[in-house]
């Protein structure tokens, strides 16, 4: 059994200055509700799958706050303790709970936008400059899966550090207005913030509220393009260059030239940030794909241990990673470096984050039918027949602009449903087999090695699509017990509603954050010309 450890003693291991984690297990809406501050959130189903990149030492300090702690030590992890009380304790103790998904990185937007000013327009000035003609462009600085949601009439994406990689190309002038667009504000403003920090010449804004904005005022959006803005050309690159070298001066961040040796008592994360696309096609053996933006807006994502080395690998321009680093650095991650990694170092193919733990990796290698995993062409042969076959998906609910695809007919639940009460299968199903589904398969095998007769579809949802076969979509799926029923869809009034409470949150969330003390972010002043 693992050791507990009290609020206090919690409070002065994170002010101790050794590595630290503090793991929030928690499933559904809980974590979102309130959490420590500095606590990562590493679902109690996917635990195995996530915990060897958020943690990536086994040595580390880990706080686990809700279940899977002796799961942790039976994987290695070897300094495992759980919080007494849980977050009831910790409010109980007169400590600060913060509430809302990937909380630092939007808070950070907020102190960005009173720490600089960062200029705004409003959505309807944007449209009435727009009907007008002026001379602007529109940058979305959203992930792609977002931006092909929805999207403002005209805009162009450039996802996160992408921004300052790829403006130069598309300002006519150094008069055109450039206004940078998310989904609500922080993306925004931190767009808007970094090509102002990194000298653009032309006038920037943040558009307030982004899309949300946009439709709550009736105005039509555009289903977006696909594509990401071309590469920069080699004039646009050069200038991007050299202001990215202006933000590594301001910003204090360090040009590796070679990767420092593993060091067994430091943890050490090496993070691609570059596209998705461009990782697939070469990167840095042991490196995580970590697109820019996504790093910024999503850390606790991917950084679990405090404080840690970070090492942004990049192209030899050093655009993103700088624009990137100078991020985190006012977010308060002090080691931050970047480095240039050629084309010569990088191998091709993609990787994915391997789990920890002998089980899993098991689970992976059984590949032989009867042995826990059956292929799409035997499952879809299956149900065509009509034989007794149970499809449970263990795949968690989809944010509200991506499109959540499952096996019609399928019930759904979470893996820790099952883990706590392994006869719901038995009790649900009378006859036949039960087969498990994830998104890529990985879940539902790591389910199908924990549970007695239970089958793992091969590569998941992904690979039925993939094979052309029928999937459904929307969140009517029948749940396996009632606390696994899906979330629906908000309508536009609840989006409105969680919309003006989110603005509300942001003008709490830095005084929140400066009584808790957890966390301090930093200003940069500029560097004398």
């Amino acid at each position: 059994m693992s050791r507990g450890i009290t609020p206090g003693e919690l409070r002065a291991a994170l002010t101790d200055g050794g590595e630290i984690a503090v793991v929030d297990t928690r499933e559904g809406d809980a974590y979102a509700e309130g959490h420590i501050s500095v606590a990562v959130p590493v679902p109690d189903s996917s635990l195995e799958l996530e915990i060897g990149t958020r943690v990536p030492r086994r040595s580390t300090r880990v706080v686990i706050v809700g279940d899977g702690a002796d799961r942790l030590a039976a994987l290695g992890y070897t300094d495992v303790r759980v919080l007494d009380g849980g977050v009831r304790a910790w409010a109980d103790a007169g400590f600060e709970l913060i509430t809302g998904l990937n909380s630092l990185s939007k808070a950070l937007g907020e102190f960005v936008e009173r720490r600089y000013q960062t200029p705004r327009i409003t959505v309807e000035e944007l449209k009435r400059k727009q009907d007008a003609g002026e001379d602007l462009i529109v940058l979305d600085t959203r992930p792609l899966p977002e931006y092909r949601h929805i999207a403002i009439p005209g805009g162009r994406p450039a996802p996160g550090a992408e921004l300052l990689y790829r403006v130069f190309d598309q300002i006519p002038s150094p008069a055109t207005q450039i206004v940078v667009n998310c989904a609500g504000r922080t993306r925004a403003i931190i767009g808007a913030q970094a090509l102002i920090n990194a000298g653009v010449p032309n006038p920037v804004v943040s558009l307030e509220n982004g899309t949300s904005a946009w439709l709550f005022a009736g105005f039509e959006p555009v289903a977006g393009a696909a594509e990401l803005l071309d590469a920069p050309s080699p004039d646009a690159l050069d200038r991007s260059g050299q202001a990215a070298g202006r933000i590594r001066e301001r910003f204090g961040i360090a040009v590796l030239g070679e990767l420092p040796p593993d060091d067994p008592a430091r943890t050490t994360y090496l993070f691609d940030i570059r596209t998705p696309d461009e990782y697939a096609a070469g990167h840095l053996p042991g490196s995580v794909s970590a697109p820019g933006g996504q790093l910024v807006q999503a850390t606790d994502l991917y950084i679990g241990v405090r404080p840690a080395r970070i090492i942004l690998v990049d192209t030899p321009d050093l655009v993103r990673s700088s624009i990137t680093a100078s991020w985190l650095r006012q977010l308060g991650l002090d080691s931050v470096a970047v480095h240039p990694a050629p084309a010569s170092a990088r191998t091709a193919g993609e990787e994915s984050a391997e789990p920890v733990g002998g089980k899993v990796a098991a689970a992976e290698d059984s590949a032989e039918p009867g042995a826990g995993v059956l292929t799409v062409a035997e499952l879809s042969a299956k149900l065509a027949a009509g034989e007794p076959v149970t499809v449970v998906d263990l795949q968690p609910p989809a944010a509200y602009f991506e499109t959540r695809h499952h096996i019609p007919g399928s019930l759904v639940t979470r893996r820790s449903t099952l883990l706590r009460d392994p006869g719901l299968l038995s009790d649900a199903v009378r006859e036949g087999s039960v087969v498990l589904v994830s998104a890529d398969g990985r879940l539902a095998r790591l389910a199908a090695s924990e549970i007695p007769g239970a089958l793992a579809l091969a590569g998941g949802v992904a690979a039925w699509s993939a094979a052309g076969l029928s999937t459904a979509t929307g969140t009517d799926q029948k749940p396996l017990t009632d606390t696994d029923a899906l979330p629906p869809t908000p309508d536009l009034d609840a989006r409105k509603a969680a919309f003006a409470e989110y603005v509300a949150w942001g003008d709490r969330i830095i005084d929140q954050l400066d009584r808790d003390g957890l966390v301090s972010f930093r200003q940069f002043e500029e560097v004398p010309a």
